[in-house]
């Protein structure tokens, strides 16, 4: 069984997979660092914009999904703080807990960051609504399901 195993990681179209995925992820990572820059923002403060655009969200969680420290994450909303992008809130199923949500200003700033990524949407555009839900399965397989950590 270990040797099958072994055999799947090395095979040409294994390798040509991990290939290919290397290349989209590089490809987007380059296109979403130019679109952060375009507004000023890191890479990392635009990724904690966009998941603060779709809910108010405990800065612990937001180091859980982006998988750092929770520190990074204090600095990062800092700085989207001192430029009016994010607020901090008491949460209010628990007072002790402070949120971080976007600010209309921040959610107007993530929603055209998330317009000007070509890059994902121009591929995706010439793939069926069944390629991208297969695409999207397969994916989400490979992460351990949909509810896997960062989907």
């Amino acid at each position: 069984m270990a040797t099958k195993r072994a055999d799947r990681r090395t095979d040409p179209l294994t390798l040509e997979v991990v290939e290919l995925i290397g290349a989209i992820v590089a490809r987007y990572h380059e296109e979403y660092e130019q679109a952060a820059a375009q507004h000023s923002l890191t890479g990392a403060q635009a990724r904690v914009l966009g998941l603060l655009s779709l809910e108010p969200t405990p800065m612990r969680q937001i180091a859980r999904k982006l998988r750092c420290e929770p520190s990074n994450i204090t600095g990062i909303v800092d700085r989207l703080e001192a430029r009016g992008l994010v607020e901090r809130r008491p949460d209010p199923a628990d007072r002790r807990v402070k949120l971080a949500a976007a600010t209309e200003e921040g959610r107007s700033t993530a929603g055209r960051l998330r317009d000007s990524l070509d890059f994902a949407r121009e591929p995706l555009a010439d793939l069926t609504a069944g390629e991208r839900t297969v695409l999207r399965d397969l994916l989400q397989r490979m992460l351990g399901g949909p509810d896997a950590p960062g989907v």
